[in-house]
């Protein structure tokens, strides 16, 4: 008995003494343990480093009293479990053919007695960093409660160099700022867009991903993963140098509904999975897979019929102003479709009319492209310019210039795909209303994607683009388009969380400032430096690159914006930014005078075999190799800020004792974004993995090159 007795009380001890997580390599630590309240607590180092102090974990609920909305203190470890977890998968489309799926695991299991209610925190460690989530059991008064906020914290140690955006519902398309933590609160006024329509979370509150950078050289990403039945997750920092417990502390922030609640929770449930991404190096943070990795596996049993895919369209003519998505400029009530177009006057501007779209139609098939989007196609545009948007599109009405049976039939014989376009007009009652019409019509016509768009305010009146019902509404589109064998291009929709894993036909997000806003005024020159560390964390983005003429005014002379880039990195972009939907976005007319730089757009793939990441600064430079899916052959891409870069390049990536014909696309030695863009070089050389490159980029500039295996 007495030999029970101390073997209990060893058992007891343990479940109260600091649990300890070591990451496969042995280089990152996770640590957690109950502080005196019962609060759970854990903590994250590197290399005997601490990335992460003691941070708290819980919830807070709503409640008939502040005792059973307290779901953060009051805790007793119930049991700890250890696993061990080592896979590779193949993605349907993806950076690499391969990844690699390797964590030691943690599963803590919370009792609050008080309460008689329970909680599990899962704790995932890889070798690039931690993830986190709350898993919610059934229990005696846990069975569906609502959330008022999540308590999650992530204490840095020191005042360190971030890049972030402002917190915002509705929102990810700001400017990406870079500051010290101590001074995100002096630069959220600069960092709000002036006349904003939208609605910021808070003075101190930023969304994810967010890049962080220690002075000592260690770089920190905080982001979530698979954001399934929950809000998406902002932080707030608490910037108080008083309170020495808070300082330096971001907690979690989720969005509300229209009700102002953070969600709505029925057990069993679990929550996304919060993120710590640790590197070294700028390269460390862009080759991870940690939020891919925590996403459940692909849900679909039959994906073939899910193909990247490269396209030209009618889009960027009204981004710049040159043409109009309306066919008439009077606004009147459509009555969902059944109005009279052939009574009204057309404006003469429309750009989805049936010669127009023949002729990119033609360009796709010269030059070998995949699919051409048009937008503007269908009834409605003019209505929602002037404000009438409850019921405005129903999806399936063409305006009277758009012979969608003749335009079908011309892209069939031309073996070009055509791209649906949907802009919901942010009213997605009326979209899920009108869905499965709209994805029968796709059937029938033979569209494969589309490309949705979620502009303005939230319609029913109060919600938000990020919160639990609208995440949902995102979803349940994913699904119901793989119930039809249609992928989905969501934009001004949530951020990516890597649920592409899971669905894989959600092939596209926009989701930050894309290449549309070079013509409302101009990206900043660093913007897509910064990018592939903050809104790439999460999936790919239709960026929509390749401009090539970057005065705005030579398609609309009321438009004096410039895109603030040369040509040569236009190319880059193409690796840079990766996506299985890519798009050459800019206007027949712009491409012919440089053909000869167009071949890049038409040679570079848009599905990978491996991706080698050379050189990786946020806002300052990035260069991305990556190796064709179907072939022996590389391609190089970078993108560089305002001071230019001298990139160095050694390509011990190439198969040793293959010879590849280079082609590199470069910044003529005059080149500039603001003063001469188009000026570039192409020069060809014979390269082997023992070779190397040295590129000069222009201010705003970038390269791209093509590696083509030599057969002997």
């Amino acid at each position: 008995m007495k030999h029970l007795m101390t073997i209990l009380l060893a058992m007891m001890a343990s479940a109260t003494m600091a649990q300890t997580l070591t990451s496969p390599d042995g280089m990152l630590k996770a640590e957690f343990s109950l502080d005196a309240q019962g609060r759970p607590t854990y903590n994250l180092s590197f290399k005997g480093k601490t990335v992460v102090a003691d941070s708290h974990l819980g919830l807070l609920l709503k409640g008939d009293n502040a005792d059973m909305a307290d779901f953060c203190t009051g805790f007793k470890v119930a049991g700890v479990d250890h696993a061990a977890f080592d896979e590779t998968w193949k993605p349907v489309w993806g950076e690499e053919s391969e990844i690699r799926n390797h964590y030691n695991e943690m599963t803590v299991r919370l009792d609050q007695p008080r309460n008689e209610r329970s909680l599990v925190v899962r704790f995932r460690l890889f070798n690039d960093g931690l993830g986190f989530r709350y898993e919610f059991p059934e229990s005696k008064n846990l069975v569906y409660f609502v959330i008022a906020e999540e308590q999650s914290e992530f204490r840095m140690t020191a005042d360190h160099t971030a890049w972030w955006i402002a917190g915002d519902y509705d929102t990810q398309e700001y400017e990406w700022q870079t500051s010290r933590l101590s001074e995100i609160r002096g630069r959220m006024e600069k960092a709000i867009a002036p006349n904003s329509s939208q609605t910021p979370a808070g003075p101190t509150t930023v969304q994810t991903a967010l890049q962080l950078r220690t002075d000592d050289g260690l770089y920190i990403n905080l982001h979530e993963a698979s954001c399934i039945n929950y809000s998406t997750m902002h932080l707030t920092y608490n910037d108080n140098p008083s309170d020495k417990d808070g300082y330096r502390k971001f907690v979690s922030h989720l969005t509300p509904d229209a009700q102002g609640n953070k969600g709505h929770i029925q057990t069993p449930s679990v929550s996304p999975w919060r993120t710590i991404i640790v590197g070294e190096s700028g390269k460390d943070i862009l080759a991870s897979r940690m939020t891919l990795n925590l996403n459940e596996p692909c849900k679909l049993e039959d994906t073939s019929w899910i193909r990247p895919t490269k396209y030209v369209g009618v889009w960027w003519e009204m981004i710049s102003g040159k043409s109009s998505w309306a066919y008439t400029d009077d606004v009147f009530s459509v009555q969902l479709g059944k109005t009279d177009y052939q009574k009204v006057k057309p404006n003469g501007r429309h750009g989805a009319n049936t010669d127009h779209v023949k002729r990119y139609i033609d360009f796709a098939a010269e030059h070998g492209f995949d699919a051409v989007l048009v937008e503007g196609w269908n009834v409605g545009w003019e209505d929602w310019f002037g404000n009438q948007k409850d019921y405005v599109f129903d999806f399936v009405t063409p305006y009277p210039d758009f012979d969608l049976k003749a335009i079908t039939d011309y892209a069939r014989q031309k073996g070009v795909e055509m791209i649906m376009h949907h802009e919901t007009s942010s009213s997605t009652i009326n979209y899920e209303r009108h869905l499965e019409d709209a994805y029968r019509f796709m059937n029938k016509w033979g569209y494969k994607s589309v490309k949705s768009g979620y502009v303005g305010n939230i319609v029913p009146y109060g919600e938000h683009h990020y919160s639990q019902p609208l995440n949902n509404h995102y979803l349940y589109c994913i699904q119901k388009a793989a119930e039809h064998k249609i992928m989905v291009n969501a934009h001004e929709a949530t951020r990516p969380t890597g649920i592409c894993r899971t669905y894989p036909n959600w092939i596209g997000n926009e989701s930050a400032r894309g290449t549309e806003y070079e013509s409302f005024g101009g990206n900043p020159v660093n913007h897509t430096t910064v990018l592939p560390f903050t809104r790439m964390i999460g999936g790919p983005m239709d960026y929509t690159p390749g401009i090539f003429e970057m005065d705005c005014s030579r398609a609309n002379p009321s438009n004096d914006s410039r895109v603030r880039s040369t040509l040569a990195r236009q190319l880059g972009l193409y690796l840079v930014l990766y996506s299985p939907l890519q798009m050459a976005a800019d206007m027949i007319e712009n491409y012919e005078p440089h053909m000869d730089a167009f071949q890049f757009i038409k040679d570079v793939p848009v599905d990978w075999q491996q991706s080698v990441y050379l050189e990786a600064e946020p806002g300052e430079y990035v260069t991305i190799a990556r190796k064709d899916k179907h072939s022996e052959n590389w391609f190089v891409g970078s993108s560089v800020g305002e001071e230019g870069h001298l990139s160095v390049i050694g390509l011990d990536f190439l198969t040793p004792g293959q010879k590849y014909e280079a082609t590199i696309y470069a910044d003529g030695k005059d080149a500039s974004w603001d003063k001469n863009p188009q000026s570039y070089a192409i020069t060809r050389k014979k390269v082997t993995s023992r070779s190397t490159l040295k590129i000069q980029s222009a201010s705003g500039g970038g390269f791209a090159i093509s590696l083509k295996a030599i057969n002997n």
